[in-house]
């Protein structure tokens, strides 16, 4: 009987209502994960997953690595792939509760923080597919955690697990080195810089490096193709307009009915509020303004918290980032929020408390059902809703097609006379094309995809190389000086009609033969970043 009760303590205590949320979260993945297929980027990582490395031209290797380890588990099912990504949320809204109890808040900040960081679209999206966005997302909530912990308790030796965060951050994503700009400059900026004078704080910047170190040693054997191909990818974005709505995009980031929360939650790190009791606050005039000014104090102890949201925020506008990239910085303004509305509720009248509450909750319930319709894949495709939502959230539609596309590729190949068939290969404009045919085409037969993108180009053409090429994904004009002759053989479809990039861009499939330059010509011209 006592035992039953212990458990029953901790189910229902602060932490373990936080683990419950995080667990009805990763179930209701779990069960809405495998409505459509993967996505081309997908695609892309669960083949980069096959060549296990220190780093790729797109990005660093712990998300090929985690893939891998999904592969090794699940096979390609999309459920099993997407669970790591959808745990790594769980994780990260646990983490935001938790960082609201750290800041001084109670079961209602805690949940308050975790429902409003759950509910953010970039969170249900990493949720819904393995990205390094997802895995980005955790280590950025996880390093504010420790850093909250560490500036609480003063204990220096937190610097060593904020730097093993930080150094697998650097092998998941390079945009950790920006949020590494921000720690730098919280801690020169307050009185953090004490831990200046501390071997914790170096030793934790030797762990971040050393853990860092191997992908430093494949960029500079690859002579750095990552900065490159970053470089093309943002030269890219600017020049079509993907980051002209920079700040647009940051109420679509954070979910629009949370932005009082998190604009409270930047103010808290630099003002701070002060713990007072119901009957202090309720002796102060009745003007709400008047009992809330009473609360602010200047709070320096939490103070890097700030400049750590602040600074990569700005270098990510002035750098005209995407939208998204930001996503990461704002649980640790939710939370600080959440604490800050469950102070001013302990600051006003019962009946006012209990009407604004629910309208906090009103509010987050129905950010909730509007992020779900347009981040989630529930929508039945083609559906008079889809369309809409497609115009919101166009990822979908990239999810759309990938194994009848393969089949297609199939049927020509395997069409093909047995003596040209013995030599035959498949070329892929793009990274959804080849990452396809080499997860689906084993059961088919086929040979492994051949592309010029990004990482493909460093795996060459292969030994000896192909005489005859069935190709998609390639115009016409790209191929007629390249082959004596090349012959429409097909094109791309899904069966729900949709318009994507396949469909729409590129749909026609040829088999070409008798290339015109050497095979190393050929490949020296064909590679590209995308």
């Amino acid at each position: 009987m006592n035992h039953s009760r212990t458990w029953r303590e901790i189910i229902f205590s602060d932490v373990g209502i936080l683990i419950l949320l995080a667990l009805a979260k990763l179930v209701f993945h779990i069960f809405t994960n495998d409505a459509y297929g993967f996505h081309r980027d997908e695609l892309q990582l669960l083949d980069d997953a096959r060549y296990l490395d220190w780093g790729y031209v797109e990005f660093p290797p712990v998300t090929p690595f985690i893939a891998r380890v999904a592969l090794e588990l699940f096979g390609a099912s999309l459920v099993g792939v997407r669970l790591f990504a959808a745990l790594s949320q769980s994780i990260a809204i646990v983490l935001a509760g938790l960082i609201a109890r750290e800041l001084g808040g109670k079961r209602h900040a805690q949940l308050l923080a975790a429902v409003a960081v759950a509910i953010t679209p970039v969170s249900m999206v990493s949720s819904s597919m393995l990205m390094y966005v997802s895995l980005d997302y955790l280590w950025w909530v996880l390093i504010a955690y420790l850093t909250i912990r560490l500036l609480k308790s003063d204990d220096a030796r937190g610097w060593l697990g904020i730097g093993a965060v930080i150094g697998i951050g650097m092998m998941t994503k390079s945009t950790m080195a920006f949020y590494v700009v921000g720690i730098v400059a919280g801690t020169l900026l307050t009185s953090t810089r004490r831990h200046l004078t501390s071997p914790w704080l170096w030793g934790g910047v030797a762990l971040s490096l050393l853990i860092f170190l191997p992908n430093i040693i494949w960029q500079i054997q690859h002579n750095f193709v990552s900065l490159e191909f970053l470089g093309s990818i943002h030269e890219r974005d600017v020049r079509i307009g993907r980051t002209k709505d920079f700040l647009p995009d940051q109420l679509l980031t954070t979910n629009p009915l949370t932005l009082p929360l998190w604009i409270a939650g930047l103010a808290f790190y630099f003002f701070g509020v002060r713990s007072q009791r119901r009957s202090e606050a309720e002796s102060r005039p009745p003007g709400t303004a008047l009992r809330f000014a009473a609360r602010l104090t200047t709070n320096a102890r939490f103070r890097m918290i700030g400049w750590m949201a602040i600074v990569p925020f700005a270098i990510f506008w002035l750098a005209q980032g995407r939208g998204y990239y930001t996503g990461p910085i704002y649980p640790m303004l939710l939370a600080a929020g959440a604490v800050v509305l469950e102070r001013w509720l302990s600051s006003v009248s019962r009946v006012r408390a209990r009407v604004v509450a629910g309208i906090t909750w009103s509010a987050l319930a129905i950010g909730t059902v509007i992020v779900v319709l347009i981040a989630v894949p529930i929508t039945p495709v083609n559906s008079a809703l889809w369309e809409t939502i497609n115009d919101v959230n166009g990822e979908f539609r990239e999810q759309i097609g990938w194994m009848e596309l393969t089949e297609t590729i199939a049927g020509i190949y395997n069409g093909l006379p047995a003596n040209e068939k013995a030599r035959a290969g498949i070329l892929a404009g793009n990274y959804g094309e080849a990452g396809a045919i080499n997860l689906y085409g084993g059961a088919y037969g086929l040979p492994r995809a051949i592309s010029g993108i990004n990482s493909y180009w460093l795996r060459g053409y292969g030994t000896p190389p192909p005489e005859t090429l069935v190709v998609v994904g390639f115009q016409m004009s790209d191929l007629s000086a390249s082959f004596e002759s090349c012959a429409l053989a097909g094109r791309v479809t899904n069966k729900y009609n949709v318009l994507n990039e396949e469909t729409r861009y590129h749909p026609n499939i040829y088999v070409c033969r008798g290339m015109k330059p050497s095979w190393a010509e050929f490949w020296k011209r064909l590679g590209y970043f995308g």
